[in-house]
């Protein structure tokens, strides 16, 4: 069965076109080298909960949106060879430095998932 990779974090809205770039450049270079999804989605309905929700769990700011995305591997094990290839891919130079993100990075949610249904 499949494994995802889950990522929910809050960017600037002023800066959310400088996201989509940098999200298309590294969505590329996880499909070049295995990746099966690669998706970006920006919220337009997501309010706050009663006691969690998307906002809350990145600690949402105004002028801030939720992006929520996911990416599609065969199995754990081809998303850790994938992972280990994109982490020493050149390409991915410019965007693992934290002081040039468009993002906050300390705020993004993340996490593997083992996929047991698909619809």
């Amino acid at each position: 069965m499949a494994y995802v990779d889950g990522f929910v974090v809050p960017v600037p809205k002023d800066r959310l076109e400088d996201y989509l770039t940098m999200s298309r450049a590294c969505g590329a270079i996880w499909r070049d080298l295995g990746a099966l999804e690669f998706r970006e989605c920006v919220a337009d309905d997501v309010k706050p909960g009663k006691w969690t929700s998307f906002p809350q769990a990145v600690d949402l700011q105004d002028g801030e949106v939720v992006i929520f995305s996911w990416i599609v591997y065969e199995s754990r094990a081809r998303r850790d060879e994938i992972n280990d290839k994109v982490m020493k891919d050149p390409r991915m130079k410019e965007y693992m430095d934290p002081e040039k993100l468009p993002f906050d990075g300390k705020r993004m949610v993340y996490g593997g998932y083992e996929m047991k249904i698909d619809l």
